[in-house]
Parts: C-alpha cells; sequence; structure tokens
C-alpha cells in the first residue's frame, strides 16, 4: 500500500551469505510443521492437516474440537499481525542456525542499502512530508512539531531499530581480511561517523535516545506477556522433553525479571483519546509497520535481510502483545487461548530482537569505554 521500492539484485559479496542448517540437524519438533505451543494445539494441529489430506471433515471431531480448530485457522490469517510472516512451508524455505550465522559487517552498503531505509523513513514513518529522511547530511529539524504522541513514538521505534542494527555492524566490524585469517572487532571511526554529535551534527545522541526507547518498549512487551508463557499446557516441542522443560523455566526466569524492571514504559498513554480515532490511529501502525517488514524482503544482503526481518518482525510482535494486553490477562490457566496466540517465528523473533538490543546497549557501553580511554 506504502511500498515503492524495486527490489534489486542479491549481494555478491562472500560475508553477505547464510549458512543453512543440514535437515538432519533441525530438531524434530520443529521440522514436524507444527508451531503452535500447547498440547491441544499440536494435536489439533495434526487433525486438521489429515483432514485436508483427505480432501473431507473428519466426522469424529466434536463440534468443540471443530470449533477449535477453525479459530486455530482464523488465527494465522488474523489482522492482529504486525508483519508479513514467511510461508515456512515454502520449498524454498530453510532452517538457519544463527549462532552459526551472526550479525556483523558484509560490506553491504551503498545506494542498494541507502533505498532500503529511504523508502522506510520517507514512505513508512508518520512525520511531516517537508521533513527529508533523518540520514541526510546535515543537521535534520525535529520533525515532530504538530504530530501525535502515537506517531512520535513509531517514529522513535524506527529510528532506535536503525541505530541498534548500526551498533552491531560497528561493534562486528571487519578489521582483517587476509588468506589466513579474518579478524572482527568494534570500529570505532564507524561509530562515531553514525553517532558523534558534532559529526553527525547533533543526530546522535537522539538516535541513541530512540535506541534506549526501543529497549524500554520491548522490554515492557516481555514482562506483558509472562501469563501467556506461565501456562501449564505451553510446551516448546522440540522433540526433546528434558531440554524443553529446562528452556521453558530459563524464559520464564527472564520474563519474570522483566516484569521486576521498575521503570517500564507506560503505553497506556498511547491511544488514549477518542476510541474510534484510536482504532483507525492502530489500524495505521499495524499496516505501516507490516509494510516495513516487506521492505526488508528487499535487502539485497542474505545476512543483514535474515537479521534484519528477525529484529523487525521482533518489534512487530512487542507492538502486537502491547496492543493485545486485555485478551492476555483473560488467558485461561488451562485449555487453548483462542483470542491471542503467538507463532513459533513470533516467539523466536521477540527474543531475539530483545537480545539484540540488548546487545546494543551493552555494545554502546564498550564503545563509550573505548573512547574515553583515547582522550
Amino acid at each position: 500500500m506504502y511500498n515503492r521500492i524495486v527490489c534489486s539484485f542479491h549481494c555478491g559479496i562472500r560475508d553477505c551469505a547464510v549458512k543453512p542448517c543440514p535437515s538432519d540437524e533441525v530438531p524434530d519438533g520443529i521440522r514436524s510443521g507444527s508451531y503452535k505451543y500447547s498440547e491441544e494445539a499440536n494435536s489439533l494441529a495434526e487433525e486438521c492437516e489429515e483432514a485436508k489430506r483427505l480432501g473431507a471433515v473428519d466426522g469424529s471431531l466434536s463440534e468443540e474440537t471443530q470449533q477449535a480448530v477453525l479459530q486455530w485457522t482464523r488465527h494465522d490469517d488474523s489482522s492482529d499481525s504486525f508483519c508479513e510472516a514467511d510461508d515456512i512451508y515454502s520449498p524454498d524455505a530453510e532452517y538457519v542456525d544463527l549462532l552459526l550465522n551472526p550479525e556483523r559487517y558484509t560490506g553491504y552498503k551503498g545506494p542498494d542499502a541507502w533505498k532500503i531505509w529511504n523508502s522506510i523513513y520517507e514512505e513508512n514513518c508518520f512525520k511531516p512530508h517537508n521533513v527529508k529522511r533523518p540520514l541526510t547530511s546535515g543537521r535534520v529539524p525535529i520533525p515532530f512539531s504538530g504530530v501525535c504522541v502515537e506517531k512520535r513514538a513509531f517514529y522513535r521505534l524506527i529510528s532506535g531499530l536503525h541505530a541498534s542494527i548500526n551498533i552491531h555492524l560497528s561493534a562486528r566490524y571487519l578489521l582483517q581480511d587476509t588468506w589466513s585469517e579474518k579478524k572482527w572487532g568494534p570500529n570505532v571511526t564507524e561509530f562515531q561517523q553514525r553517532f558523534d554529535e558534532v559529526l553527525t551534527r547533533g543526530e546522535g545522541p537522539r538516535r541513541l535516545k530512540n535506541l534506549y526507547f526501543l529497549y524500554l518498549i520491548e522490554l515492557r512487551a516481555l514482562s506483558k506477556v509472562l501469563p501467556f508463557f506461565d501456562r501449564p499446557g505451553f510446551q516448546l516441542y522440540t522433540g526433546n522433553r528434558s531440554q524443553d522443560v529446562e528452556v521453558k523455566n530459563l524464559l520464564l526466569e527472564i520474563l519474570r525479571l522483566a516484569k521486576s524492571f521498575p521503570l517500564h514504559f507506560d503505553e497506556n498513554s498511547l491511544f488514549a483519546g477518542n476510541k474510534k480515532e484510536a482504532a483507525k490511529l492502530k489500524e495505521e501502525f499495524r499496516l505501516h509497520f507490516k509494510n516495513i517488514s516487506k521492505i526488508m524482503d528487499c535487502v539485497g544482503c542474505f545476512k543483514c535481510r535474515l537479521w534484519g526481518k528477525l529484529q523487525t518482525q521482533g518489534l512487530g510482535t512487542a507492538l502486537k502483545i502491547l496492543f493485545s494486553e486485555n485478551l492476555i490477562e483473560k488467558i485461561p490457566e488451562s485449555g487453548p487461548s483462542y483470542r491471542f496466540q503467538l507463532t513459533r517465528q513470533e516467539i523466536v523473533a521477540l527474543f531475539n530482537a530483545f537480545g539484540r538490543i540488548s546487545t546494543s546497549v551493552r555494545e554502546l557501553e564498550n564503545f563509550r569505554n573505548i573512547l574515553r580511554n583515547m582522550r
């Protein structure tokens, strides 16, 4: 609806490539194709697939079970999604071990990379049309005069995401590339070009403030989604039962720690006005963000696209959680929750995105220490 960018050819740089997982290394529970996280959901998904394969409805299913299957189907195409999810059943889909494909500088830059962010800022961020994108040279005037708090928040989230990605690339920069070894590490010059107050004419500190704003938003989402994961019926289903139990306990530990944080962002200040206008604005939020996730498909570098989409979907999932607070509060302690669900992709993206923004905050402190020692 908003996107006018034309996707270009894929990047041929060696470090842009992504190493997929061999199929025999993917856990059985993931390869099974089931991505709903409860015992009931998994069994219902299997029954639904069987019914489709036979080309008829299984008459042995109770009316209640048939209704549950219908609810799951509706959820898959629901209007509460903030991102365009990839088709995990596509023959072109591949599993990727993120630990083997770390986010770092790949050499992908120039006009193609510029067009991606230009399209995101110019066509999808709420701002006055006379204000140009924040990547142009020279000091950019504050674009928020006469813009409501919700649209300002959207802009700050995208700016924070952009800042976070730039910190990752500056922190894991290719410092040495010889036939015998590659050396990755912090590139202070690259960091300063993007965030130094003087070199960016005042824009750098604002970008870093937006980074912290993004951190608080995603932290708030983790604290709010605890009831969904804390249900006894929620299981991970990777195929390794003992490991699934251990990982769930660690996951809950993280969520409870997030909930204990005393200075949460108060999302109640958003969409607090006229209900009709608030609903309209919320839908604009969703459509704009969904379009940004589509733009990420146009990133030519495979590894940049992987991490860009992952972090975009993670932020989209965080927004979905914050906008679904009433539904989460009504989740039953046992049995499936039809009104609020998270797919496997959304769960993976949510926690990995928070991991990346947390890493940005840590790397930012590392750069500060380096610069302090250089003086």
